[in-house]
């Protein structure tokens, strides 16, 4: 426990979730990816929206959601309005 909300972008909530849906270290968050990843917390929680995609998508990276780049998050945003509930 922990680990993950060491990573940018991923505070207690987040981390809960993750390990809720069987992801409970950055390299399991980075091998699955972040769209794969925000999948599994719908299912538990559909009001997940945008931001935790994004913000999973930044942990990945090593980075703050709001440094991805136009194209990443251009891409994370048609993925989002494809999947939301």
């Amino acid at each position: 426990m922990a680990e993950l909300s060491k990573l940018p972008n991923i505070g207690k909530i987040v981390e809960e979730q993750l390990n809720q849906v069987g992801i409970t270290t950055g390299a399991q968050l980075k091998e699955i990816g972040a769209k794969a990843a925000w999948l599994k917390i719908q299912e538990i929680d559909e009001t997940a929206c945008i931001h935790r995609l994004m913000a999973l998508e930044g942990a990945i990276q090593g980075i703050k959601k709001t440094m991805l780049s136009d194209e990443v998050k251009a891409d994370l945003k048609k993925f989002y309005q494809e999947h939301k509930k």
